[in-house]
């Protein structure tokens, strides 16, 4: 009976459909070589911050992809969502990660470099 009850165990959260973030602005204008430097930044300490380095990678590939990839690489890596646009996601141990908004998308007031 362990079975049925395990597949329970992960609840609708790991079945949340996945969504884009809603369009933000960061509090300075941004051109897109910082953002991809802030990015970088979070990336490389986020596994300090707690959590399973195979989870952070997993967050990372769904954070770069298109919505059906990165709703197959959640699903597959047994990632909990809680926000649908990824910014509260758990594993299956209860660990918490939380990613900001500029590693999902890019800022409405992104500066076009020449």
């Amino acid at each position: 009976m362990g079975c049925a009850g395990s597949s329970q165990t992960k609840g609708d959260g790991a079945l949340k459909k996945i969504r884009k973030p809603k369009p933000w602005k960061h509090p300075q204008p941004l051109t897109k070589s910082q953002l991809l430097q802030m990015r970088e930044e979070f990336w490389d300490t986020a596994p300090h911050y707690g959590g399973r380095k195979e989870i952070w990678d997993a967050l990372r590939a769904a954070s770069e992809a298109d919505l059906s990839l990165a709703q197959a690489i959640v699903d597959s890596a047994g990632v909990i969502v809680q926000s649908a646009d990824l910014t509260i996601c758990y594993d299956e141990r209860g660990a918490k990660y939380e990613l900001p908004k500029y590693v999902l998308s890019e800022p409405t007031n992104l500066i076009q470099e020449s």
